[in-house]
């Protein structure tokens, strides 16, 4: 880092790396200083539905960074997979939501946000074990397989002249009247020129560490455990993601099978526990019984970025000039992703957003 890039990132997963390719597009050099492995924390650990869990439950911020990541992403994969060989397994392989009590608000989001739906027939049920309560097929609804999506945006980014520091932790920053001069890392003192801080459910407590004057100033962001399993099934055991109370099944193209998840508030804990692994694999094999002839083959945990209301905060620092956030998105990382990267770029250049950025803001309600 002998030149001082235009953007230093300081947090390497989904959304920093979404970030930087935003700000790479847009002419810009970027660093990202990673104080971990790139993508290896809640972006590596979810399920990669391309929907928040019942949209309609949740905030109207949520739905329209949903909205414009999902007419982003097909281009993005498309894009990705021609550019570095590595396939980020963009899947429409569409949405079975088992129960909708609120069918009402159900028809009416999908019908206010041009999201394709019908109700779904017995021919859905034919392999699952489950009580139906006005369900319905969402078929275009895609996934993306995190782990794949990741590695190929991390070589986007190397194939594009990007600077990535890994096992790089900042410890502290310079600040000159109401602008960031400097940073120290574990790797030294580095210049900067725009910070971005997209540290994930590791955000508020940077903040803290890095402004304890301004502790009211905080972003409220805690990690959220969630723990997954994985089934070694063959393809086509299960064609389309499955919603069923609040766990889920997903299958991959490989015909591997997710099986997810708790939402835990545990600190900064990561240790998996046999409690949930046994209540994932009970829910599991109970819902598709042929998962019985299927190893479990995998169970690991990872730590979301939670807000109150799962609403992330993107915005610039409304006192340090060259300051800005991109960060807690909750269980929405990569639904809410490109649009999220999109929003901060524009905000940073100026440029006329495609979502209104006042939901997102420091000061707003998350």
């Amino acid at each position: 880092m002998t030149n001082t890039p235009d953007i230093t990132i300081i947090g390497g997963g989904i959304i920093g790396l979404l970030t930087a390719r935003e700000f790479i597009k847009a002419g810009a050099t970027v660093t990202i200083i990673e104080k971990n492995e790139l993508g290896q924390e809640s972006s590596w650990a979810g399920g990669g539905i391309l929907l928040p869990l019942y949209p309609w439950r949740q905030s109207d911020a949520i739905t329209r960074l949903v909205l414009q990541s999902l007419k982003l992403y097909p281009a993005l994969a498309s894009q990705l997979t021609d550019e570095t060989l590595i396939d980020p397994e963009w899947n429409p392989c569409g949405l079975l939501i088992v129960k909708n009590p609120d069918l009402t608000a159900a028809v009416n989001w999908c019908d206010a946000n041009a999201i394709s739906y019908r109700p779904a027939g017995a021919d859905f049920f034919n392999m699952l074990n489950t009580v139906p309560d006005q369900p319905l097929w969402l078929p275009e609804i895609a996934q993306a397989r995190n782990p794949r999506l990741v590695k190929s945006l991390k070589q986007d980014l190397l194939n594009k002249g990007t600077t990535l520091l890994e096992h790089c932790e900042l410890t502290a920053i310079n600040l000159t009247k109401n602008r960031i001069t400097s940073i120290q890392t574990s790797s030294g003192q580095f210049a900067v020129n725009q910070l971005i801080i997209t540290a994930g459910a590791w955000t508020g407590q940077l903040f803290r560490q890095l402004f304890p004057a301004a502790i009211d100033d905080v972003p409220k962001i805690a990690p959220v455990k969630g723990q997954m399993l994985l089934f070694d099934a063959q393809p086509e055991t299960l064609s389309y993601m499955v919603l069923d109370g609040d766990q889920y099944l997903i299958p991959r193209r490989d015909g591997k099978i997710l099986a997810g998840s708790t939402v835990e508030q545990d600190d900064f804990n990561k240790t998996t526990t046999t409690q949930a692994r046994d209540r994932l694999n009970a829910f599991a094999l109970d819902l598709l019984p042929s998962l019985n002839d299927c190893p479990l083959i995998k169970h690991w945990a990872g730590l979301r970025p939670g807000t109150e209301h799962g609403i992330p905060y993107i915005d610039k620092h409304p006192e340090i000039d060259n300051l800005c956030i991109n960060a807690g998105h909750f269980r929405n990382g990569l639904a809410m992703g490109p649009a999220s990267a999109q929003l901060l770029v524009d905000l940073v250049l100026q440029r006329t957003t495609q979502v209104a950025p006042e939901p997102y803001q420091l000061n707003s309600t998350h």
